[in-house]
């Protein structure tokens, strides 16, 4: 039998530090804090001593500021050549950009956000319950573009949550597996389309960006994939999984053999793991910052670009901009196209 495992990497950026990736994804991050209630800015209630504001990564108290001051997250800063897929499972984000799209999502929501030429925007945690803690929970995965598609507009897409298909699967002693499917078809259940440009609407892609959550004690088959797609499953909340009858500790990035199926069984606890899986784009990567081509000399027009164009320049009354507290979920876009979520 073919041992699906290829390599397990311990999860040594868990909270705000990156986790290792293969070709087509670039970076992915989980953000997971404990924001106490707030106050009338929606920042957090909290004394903001001992911090260094503007870059405070460091998990004081199990929450951080990011490059916020008053309202957690990171205020306006530019993008080219690629695309961030953010999937907000707690609390909310408030996206304004320099095109003069903006929105406030969350509570499941997927944000689809394509760079391409060169966009800025800001990504904040408004903290909106004065009375509770405000917990804000999230991935964000960095998907390279193909050289060919590098240059294209600039554009976001909303998946919300309701539209977000799960597939429940339930084993011979009851135990119930839900994944969540982001992107990518499991057996009849599909996602809505990706952006028109993304990597992951070309057929041949193999693209798929899934949550599991497995009951204690649950058993599941991951299906295959592909030959010559990259594959990997983080195990981040739980005791532990067996992958293909290896235990496999809370805290792991474990890269798959694609074509086999793997089977999983979740430890003494619920278990949760995310899956990225795509088959490699293949090209260069340089990058530099905020900006990922395929070449030095893109990176340097690409910083040339932004210093004369600023994307668009930024039409927000200042770099951290959120939305009154009791907007809701929204997205407004660029061509004026309002959609709204009811809570």
């Amino acid at each position: 039998m073919t041992d699906p495992i290829l390599a397990v990497v311990p999860l040594t950026g868990r909270g705000p530090g990156p986790w290792p990736t293969l070709d087509p994804f670039l970076f992915c991050v989980h953000h997971d804090d404990a924001y106490p209630a707030s106050n009338e800015q929606m920042g957090p209630a909290a004394s903001l001593a001992g911090r260094t504001l503007g870059n405070d990564f460091a998990g004081k108290d199990g929450w951080r500021m990011y490059h916020g001051h008053v309202v957690p997250g990171f205020p306006q800063h530019p993008h080219r050549g690629f695309e961030t897929v953010t999937v907000v499972r707690r609390g909310y984000i408030d996206h304004s950009d320099s095109l003069g799209a903006t929105a406030r999502f969350g509570k499941g929501d997927a944000q689809w956000l394509t760079a391409g030429a060169g966009i800025s925007h800001c990504e904040m945690f408004p903290l909106v319950d004065r009375d509770a803690p405000n917990p804000v929970e999230l991935f964000q995965i960095w998907l390279n573009l193909p050289a060919a598609d590098k240059m294209v507009p600039p554009h976001f897409t909303m998946l919300w949550d309701h539209t977000i298909p799960r597939h429940v699967a339930t084993d011979a002693a009851g135990r119930t597996t839900t994944v969540t499917v982001v992107a990518g078809r499991l057996e009849g259940a599909a996602p809505p389309s990706p952006p028109h440009h993304s990597y992951a609407s070309r057929p041949d892609s193999d693209l798929a960006i899934w949550t599991l959550r497995m009951d204690a004690g649950a058993t599941w088959t991951l299906p295959p994939a592909l030959a010559g797609t990259g594959r990997i499953l983080y195990v981040f909340r739980g005791v532990g999984v067996t992958v293909g009858g290896r235990a496999v500790p809370n805290g792991s990035a474990v890269q798959l053999t694609p074509d086999v199926p793997v089977a999983l069984t979740a430890g003494a606890a619920e278990v949760e793991l995310l899956l990225l899986q795509g088959r490699p784009i293949g090209e260069p990567v340089v990058a530099h910052g905020p900006f990922v081509m395929n070449t030095q000399a893109e990176i340097q027009q690409a910083f040339a670009d932004y210093r004369r164009t600023r994307f668009g320049g930024w039409p927000w009354p200042k770099d951290d901009p959120v939305h009154p507290r009791e907007s809701g979920r929204f997205a407004k876009h660029v061509d004026g196209r309002v959609e709204k979520v009811e809570e």
